[in-house]
């Protein structure tokens, strides 16, 4: 289950970026999980909720944002449907390329500082 790891190395960057700036507490976590980014998205909320534990996410919300598979064509950039079977560009009749759905992308981060 590499959810585990990926939660593991978001709280270390996350408990890093409170520290920095002196937060008592983080309060949320937005996250952008692309539909082709091979994350169970259940598994890492799991993960989250056991790793957060003793450390200044324990309370803090995780919000995670599906982002959609998108193709353009690698030639026009002409977007290119992904129920029509093939990905193919109408115009070009070149194999489409990836353009959004495999990110993983720490997008906000809501502390909690002192007043």
């Amino acid at each position: 289950m590499h959810e585990y790891s990926l939660v593991s190395s978001l709280l270390e960057r996350v408990v890093a970026e409170a520290a920095a700036h002196d937060a008592t507490s983080v309060r949320k976590i937005r996250l952008l999980v692309g539909e082709h980014a091979g994350v169970e998205v259940d598994l890492l909320r799991w993960a989250f909720g056991v790793l957060r534990e003793n450390t200044p996410c324990a309370k803090a919300e995780l919000e995670v944002v599906s982002v959609a598979a998108r193709w353009k064509c690698s030639v026009c950039s002409c977007e290119v449907p992904a129920g029509a079977g093939m990905l193919v560009c109408p115009k070009c009749d070149v194999p489409a390329t990836l353009a959004a759905g495999m990110e993983l992308v720490l997008e906000r981060i809501e502390l909690q500082v002192p007043d």
